[in-house]
């Protein structure tokens, strides 16, 4: 990992902020958290049983066997000042009554999106869109290290608006998963600097 993420320096002022890791199910959130952590992520897991057929819509690889059923957490020193943790969703819609107390005082959000399944996204953007104040951004999760689809188009599926910015991101690379975090942390604090000059509100 770069020295974006290197432990606080001593005798600096550090802050703390939550993030959000939300998505669909099997889009990559408790591997994002579990790549960058600093600590060993806790995750509340289960094994997947006959009990989730045809209530879970399973990843097209086949290789999902565990589910998150409250959340994931991490923690990562993203700049020697700013320390953050991290709060990934469980994706399974039986479980989105956990999602308003996750997101209860974060900074920000990260949406996660698996492209072979675009219809597992639209919820999740519509909770950040409609029912959270929150500042998110929409990443692509670069499943077997490729992008699909060109990110206008993929933008034009989701029918995501211009201003929420859309990147790639590799979730099992701690380089590339920083790097959606400093692209989330430089668009709340965009979005904060345009609010105190009185023009905007400071949510997406």
């Amino acid at each position: 990992m770069d020295s974006s993420s290197s432990p606080s320096e001593p005798g600096l002022l550090t802050i703390s902020a939550k993030i959000v890791v939300a998505g669909g199910f099997g889009v990559g959130k408790t591997t994002l958290v579990g790549s960058v952590s600093e600590v060993p992520p806790l995750n509340t897991e289960a094994w997947m049983t006959e009990a989730s057929e045809g209530v879970d819509d399973l990843p097209p690889d086949g290789t999902k066997t565990t589910t998150t059923v409250a959340m994931d957490f991490g923690r990562i020193s993203l700049y020697p000042d700013l320390m953050l943790y991290l709060f990934g969703t469980p994706g399974q819609s039986r479980f989105w009554f956990l999602w308003d107390d996750l997101s209860r005082g974060a900074l920000g959000a990260i949406v996660l999106v698996d492209t072979r399944r675009l219809d597992q996204s639209f919820a999740a953007i519509n909770y950040f869109e409609n029912d959270s104040e929150l500042p998110f951004i929409v990443a692509v999760n670069l499943f077997d290290g490729e992008l699909a689809h060109d990110l206008d188009e993929v933008r034009e599926a989701l029918a995501l608006r211009p201003e929420i910015p859309l990147i790639t991101c590799d979730a099992r690379e701690p380089a590339s998963a920083v790097a959606a975090l400093q692209e989330l942390v430089s668009h709340t604090l965009s979005l904060a600097e345009v609010s105190e000059s009185g023009r905007v509100r400071a949510h997406a």
